[in-house]
């Protein structure tokens, strides 16, 4: 039996606790000034990109003078302002980073209920694996078990959705569930979308329709934090789709290239994904496979029974047709931990799966256009990457001269894209924690890394787009050896 150990602080709690004496020791930086301060601190980003690149002009050095039609000739020069306009594809998304990431708090107070969580109505937690690394999935289990009951939430129930049984306790909060191998859903479904699936059958489903699920990975680690804004955004009630922020960085950092490679989707979350949903109340670019957090009823009306292109990316595929059958989505306030991926290796198979199956979805004609067109701007900014990355090499070699706000655009995006790295750090690693050299060497290390992970994402945009397409490859997820700190 699963009991929660009331004299043990989990490392999840201990986590917070140490953010939160971080906090203290900090008290004269409220939220707003640490918004303000990253807010100047962008802005400085912004502008010594923008001079250091000619998209502001100083002097006139700034100016490219050369004629590149007489310089390279006709074709190379219609092939260069190519590459330059490339660039150009990435300016959406990066427009609603920005806006993301100044217009709404970034550095927000912890999360406050505002009702009662014996008033929250019944919420599933559901974890979907394969059931190879059974070990995490109890210990993770247990941990958000504790992590629920220590926020006071009593009307839950966490699921496990296994390919393999994991043998789990025998618990009143605790339900595992084994997708049968000879299961098939109407339209052929696979992998993740498949075993989901299995749990909206009639014959499966213990759920009402009013009630909410919760979808996490098997890694993915609840904090008070979050189950408090997941309270707040169930008893509101106004949309049936949410999803909140994710950080890496926590606890023992496995991998730090890789952890450090991720604080760009930190800020992503943050700046991106909260705008869209916060101010659009749409999922325009997509959203992430976990904390995603659902009404029943929406979710079966939905589905994941999506065929084989809506199987590798199924968190995408979802949220677009829920997108075009005029559901509405907003943002969770609260923070939800993870771990990076292992390895370089499992980072560049995790990105191919992306741009695989995120590049099914845009082809998909379930999809309509309108309701993907921004999602595929984004991804063939993202297919495109290899050719745009090629253009900081060329615009180097063989300089021409474009339009002073090109120039400046250009600089724009290159600024924005530099300071989620550093931002990513700055939300994700604790002051208290690392101290302040080993902060500054974090916020440095992931400058750094921009470059070994261009080249893994370009590596992936080609391997993904000679690679089989259907297929789901899981990272490593058990914890073997660990580096402390």
């Amino acid at each position: 039996m699963v009991e929660k150990d009331k004299n043990k602080t989990s490392p999840v709690r201990e986590g917070e606790n140490n953010r939160d004496r971080q906090q203290c020791a900090l008290n004269m930086m409220n939220s707003t000034t640490k918004h303000l301060l990253h807010c100047a601190l962008l802005i400085t980003v912004i502008v010594i990109c923008e001079v250091l690149s000619g998209g502001i002009k100083i002097d006139e050095n700034s100016f490219t003078i050369v004629d590149p039609w007489t310089e390279y000739g006709q074709v190379a020069t219609v092939l260069l302002y190519l590459l330059r306009f490339l660039t150009l594809l990435t300016l959406p998304q990066v427009l609603f980073n920005f806006f993301g990431l100044v217009f709404y708090n970034a550095f927000p107070e912890k999360v406050v209920l505002k009702g009662s969580p014996l008033l929250a109505p019944f919420i599933c937690i559901r974890v979907v694996t394969r059931g190879d690394f059974p070990d995490l999935v109890k210990m993770n289990v247990l941990r958000n078990i504790n992590t629920c009951l220590d926020t006071g939430l009593e009307n839950f129930l966490i699921e496990v959705v296994t390919d393999k049984a994991v043998h789990l306790a025998q618990h009143r909060r605790i339900r595992e569930i084994v997708v049968p191998k000879e299961y098939k859903t109407r339209t052929g479904a696979l992998f993740k979308s498949r075993a989901l699936q299995y749990c909206l059958e009639d014959t499966v489903n213990v759920l009402n329709d009013n009630d909410w699920i919760v979808h996490l990975d098997e890694e993915t680690l609840l904090t008070e934090n979050s189950v408090r804004g997941i309270i707040n955004f169930v008893l509101d009630g106004k949309h049936p789709f949410g999803q909140g922020l994710i950080t890496y960085a926590n606890e023992n950092v496995v991998n730090w290239l890789t952890t450090l490679a991720d604080s760009f989707r930190v800020s992503d979350d943050m700046g991106k994904l909260r705008l869209q949903f916060k101010l659009f109340h749409k999922p325009l670019f997509s959203w992430k496979g976990s904390y995603v957090v659902t009404q029943v009823g929406a979710e079966r009306s939905v589905s994941f029974d999506n065929g084989i292109d809506g199987s590798v990316a199924e968190d995408c595929f979802f949220a677009m047709r829920a997108f075009s059958q005029g559901y509405t989505f907003n943002f969770i306030e609260g923070e939800m931990y993870e771990k990076s991926p292992f390895t370089l290796l499992d980072l560049l198979q995790q990105r191919k799966r992306w741009l695989q199956g995120i590049l099914l979805v845009v082809h998909s004609k379930m999809i309509p256009f309108k309701h993907k067109l921004l999602l595929g701007i984004s991804v063939y900014s993202w297919v495109t990457m290899p050719l745009s990355t090629s253009n900081i090499i060329f615009a180097g070699l063989y300089p021409i001269p474009c339009p002073n706000l090109v120039d400046f655009v250009c600089a724009f995006i290159a600024a924005i894209n530099i300071y989620m790295y550093v931002f990513g750090v700055l939300k994700s690693f604790s002051l208290y924690r690392f101290g302040l050299l080993k902060f500054l060497a974090c916020v440095l290390g992931a400058v750094c890394t921009i470059p070994v992970n261009v080249v893994i994402e370009n590596v992936a945009v080609i391997w993904g787009l000679v690679g089989k397409k259907h297929k789901f490859y899981v990272v490593q997820k058990d914890v073997r050896v660990l580096e402390t700190v």
